[in-house]
């Protein structure tokens, strides 16, 4: 990596750092955000001023103890005490308030993301996106190493700065020399540093942030998949991909310590030097007699300070490639979350892309469905009507597209041509084969995703025995009870249990997955015989011919894209 090229890179890098900022700084919260960080900048202005009063008085005390000076001594050392107390409370402050802004912030830019995460399900689409991978992370950690760091390393640098206008001027009285020596010196590491270590250290903490990411979720999916694995006898699978994941973890994590242990070398080396450089470029003013020891104790340590505010980027170096791979992914993470939110534009053409009317009944017209990525024709040019009571049932050999065409229905695909006509949200309710039972109470179940409704602890209750589950309240404590509903309950009364959650909804369409799988013939007719009572039209996908006299059509899917429109009664199932 050369010059030019380290100095590009940190050009992107922050165009890339003020592309995830700068929404926060306009934000509603702006002015709360400007006032904290105003304040920040004060109580660093005031760090700084301490800083030099403490060099000034340690050089003073120094000087009077080489003098044998009692009365200088002890007066420098009554100053230094009051200074020390007045500045334990700058100190004190200036961290509280640089890590509440840091958390006001990381509550903010959460909120934001997690806005964009759930618009328009982007966070079921991105499945489908390479090279986005755990988007939980970027989300719970990145977002907080993001806010975090940024204040870290722009307080560093701003306090560079002010360090370096502070300290410049007693450096230049006591030695000019010194001034110039820095300057030369500063340039020399700065560049050798980002020059040799730069992208390097940077693509790798990238990597290493991945695949720290990738064996957590693979730990969590092994927990939250434990009984299918215990049935399958898979322990020695899973504990072999699991190495194998970190394995690749602690080889790229092994390239990191080298490289750091190169970097470590220089910057001690860099540091150490420092110490002793100021002494022996003023040593002979001192042993001549032209300076007092208490001004190079002075000059020594107004250099550290400007040379470490000179330096920067040399001292923090490691800390900066950490942050440039989470800003990095953070950024690709924000450009994902646009690129779905453009797909879904109402200006997005409608020849490459299925579209949605609203309407009462459910048409399709001249649908032609194909997998996100366009890697296979589904169904082509299907054009049919689903009247409010006449149900519809979609047949076929495994893997015809049964499954892809309730996506398209259900609004969760829209890689196609053609039209869906179809009710607004609340009217159309998917129920897959395995239902999904989100943390919270029995009631949160029943009542999911509109918990707050208003329903009596009787009305549920009759709910629940309409889906032959008159005792599950009483087996586990009550609505109120909180269990892990997964893991407790068979396939057979999840499934009757998300049926009690869509007859409670009483949608206008009911999109059924083979969501009666589990549960034998008598609670299937039981659960499908209520549907018209409530006025709810079914379209199912099943396997068994005993759902076809709860529907009226039966839409057949080859596999091959073609599709032909049967009447369900005297349909032979294929």
């Amino acid at each position: 990596m050369t010059a030019d090229a380290a100095t590009g890179f940190n050009t992107r890098l922050w165009r890339r750092f003020v592309q995830m900022a700068r929404p926060y700084w306009k934000s509603p919260e702006r002015w709360r955000a400007r006032g904290l960080l105003a304040l920040l900048i004060v109580l660093l202005l005031g760090q700084t001023a301490f800083n030099v009063w403490f060099n000034h008085e340690t050089g003073e005390f120094t000087s009077a103890l080489a003098a044998r000076d009692a009365d200088r001594f002890w007066a420098s050392i009554l100053r230094y005490t009051l200074i020390l107390l007045a500045a334990v409370p700058i100190y004190a402050l200036y961290y509280y308030v640089r890590d509440t802004l840091g958390l006001r912030w990381r509550r903010w830019l959460t909120q934001h993301f997690l806005e964009r995460y759930f618009h328009q399900r982007a966070y079921y689409r991105l499945n489908a996106m390479a090279g986005i991978d755990n988007p939980d992370q970027r989300i719970a950690e990145d977002i907080n190493s993001f806010t975090q760091q940024s204040l870290y390393f722009s307080m560093i640098v701003l306090g560079a700065v002010i360090q370096l206008m502070a300290f410049a001027s007693v450096l230049w009285a006591i030695s000019p020399g010194l001034v110039y020596f820095l300057l030369g010196y500063a340039v020399f590491s700065t560049v050798f540093t980002a020059t040799v270590f730069g992208r390097p250290l940077i693509g790798l903490n990238y990597r290493q942030l991945q695949r720290e990411a990738d064996f957590r979720f693979n730990l969590v999916r092994v927990r939250e998949h434990a009984e299918p694995i215990a049935f399958h006898h898979g322990e020695m699978r899973e504990m072999s991909a699991l190495q194998r994941i970190f394995a690749a973890l602690y080889a790229n994590y092994q390239q990191v310590l080298r490289w750091q242990f190169k970097l470590n070398l220089f910057q001690y080396a860099h540091s150490f030097l420092t110490i002793v450089l100021p002494s022996v470029i003023i040593a002979n003013q001192v042993l001549s007699g032209a300076l007092e020891v208490g001004s190079a104790i002075q000059a020594a340590g107004a250099f550290a300070a400007i040379l470490s505010a000179l330096t920067v980027i040399v001292e923090h170096f490691e800390g900066l490639s950490r942050f440039s791979a989470g800003v990095d992914r953070l950024h690709a993470f924000a450009q994902a979350l646009d690129a779905q939110a453009e797909l879904d534009a109402p200006e997005q053409p409608p020849a490459t892309h299925i579209r949605t009317v609203h309407g009462f009944e459910l048409s399709l017209v001249g649908l032609t469905v194909f997998t996100p990525n366009r890697e296979h024709l589904l169904a082509r040019d299907v054009t049919l009507t689903v009247h409010p009571g006449a149900g519809l049932v979609i047949v076929g050999p495994s893997g015809a597209g049964k499954s892809s065409l309730l996506r398209v229905l259900a609004g969760l695909w829209n890689t196609g041509t053609g039209d869906i006509v179809r009710p607004a949200e609340p009217d159309m309710l998917f129920l897959p084969q395995t239902p999904y039972l989100p943390l919270g109470d029995l009631r949160c179940q029943l009542l999911y995703p509109n918990t707050e409704r208003e329903i009596s602890d009787e009305e549920l209750a009759q709910w629940l025995e309409r889906v032959n589950l008159p005792t599950l309240a009483a087996r586990f404590g009550g609505l109120g009870a909180t269990l892990d509903w997964a893991k407790v309950l068979s396939v057979g009364e999840q499934q009757r249990l998300a049926f009690a959650r869509a007859l409670l909804a009483k949608p206008r369409y009911l999109l059924l997955d083979e969501s009666t799988s589990a549960l034998d013939a008598a609670n299937e007719e039981r659960l499908y015989s209520q549907l018209a009572g409530l006025s709810i039209t079914p379209i199912s996908i099943s396997h068994r011919a005993t759902v076809l006299a709860y529907h009226q059509q039966v839409l057949e899917l080859p596999g091959d894209g073609r599709w032909s429109l049967h009447p369900a009664r005297g349909y032979r199932w294929p």
